[in-house]
């Protein structure tokens, strides 16, 4: 009785890649990597995106506290810190009218009142900063920055003077609103964008300037009379000098 053993396959039978499905892969790899690199590119949006949210989160609280306690109430943006000026056209705080001990407005006729800082804030994402040049205080006719004030007239959240090592010592950007919710100023803007600037100067004396991603790296929205906002969609609706921004220019 004859026995089969099978014959083992040689291995020079096995199938193998050949060099045109080497330099497919290869190809294919390549082109992945490029894609994800011009991908990396726009990442700045990402912060300003975040920030963006942020803001209209503090827009929302300095509403609610004005119509909550039938009092005035205001968004304020950094322009210069005294003893912090990487916080420049980044550090936002919501403030409030100061008040007697029964809760009512100090001063209600007023125009400038003594304002008095409700909590902490919170600060823009890196590389992030507040635009005092396309944010306007009326965004249709594109006219003035929002109007500004200094730290004279701010107390801390315990109603004193800002002591002189106080990291909220300096001046402001202001948007106010009144003890119905209505904003002073409605159709103003409130942009930021991705930038670059050294920070250990003040932001007068060195604006931030835009990056690689420029126009597509920045967003923001209109601020209403009923001090609700509605987001920018693109550039254009930000207005020319944004849509026309290259790298390196100030904004």
């Amino acid at each position: 009785m004859q026995s089969h053993t099978p014959n083992p396959v040689s291995r020079w039978n096995k199938k193998a890649f050949t060099l045109v499905e080497m330099l497919v892969v290869i190809a294919i790899i390549s082109i992945l990597m490029t894609a994800g690199s011009i991908g990396l590119s726009g990442m700045g949006g990402k912060g300003v995106t975040s920030g963006v949210a942020t803001a209209e989160s503090l827009f929302d609280e300095a509403r609610t506290t004005a119509v909550g306690r039938n009092i005035r109430a205001c968004v304020l943006v950094a322009q210069t810190m005294t003893n912090n000026p990487g916080d420049d056209l980044r550090r936002m705080v919501v403030a409030y009218e100061s008040v007697k001990a029964d809760g009512t407005p100090a001063d209600p006729t007023n125009a400038n009142p003594i304002w008095v800082l409700s909590s902490r804030g919170a600060v823009l994402p890196d590389q992030t900063f507040f635009s005092s040049k396309f944010s306007k205080k009326n965004h249709t006719s594109g006219s003035g920055q929002p109007d500004t004030i200094s730290d004279t007239a701010i107390r801390d959240a315990a109603g004193s003077a800002l002591k002189a090592t106080s990291p909220f010592r300096g001046s402001y950007f202001i948007y106010e609103f009144n003890s119905q919710g209505i904003c002073k100023t409605p159709g103003a803007s409130f942009i930021i964008g991705t930038g670059s600037r050294p920070l250990s100067k003040s932001a007068t004396a060195a604006p931030p300037r835009a990056t690689a991603g420029a126009k597509r790296d920045f967003g923001g929205f209109v601020i209403w009379r009923n001090g609700r906002t509605s987001l920018f969609r693109s550039p254009e609706q930000m207005g020319s000098n944004v849509n026309s921004i290259n790298s390196g220019d100030t904004f």
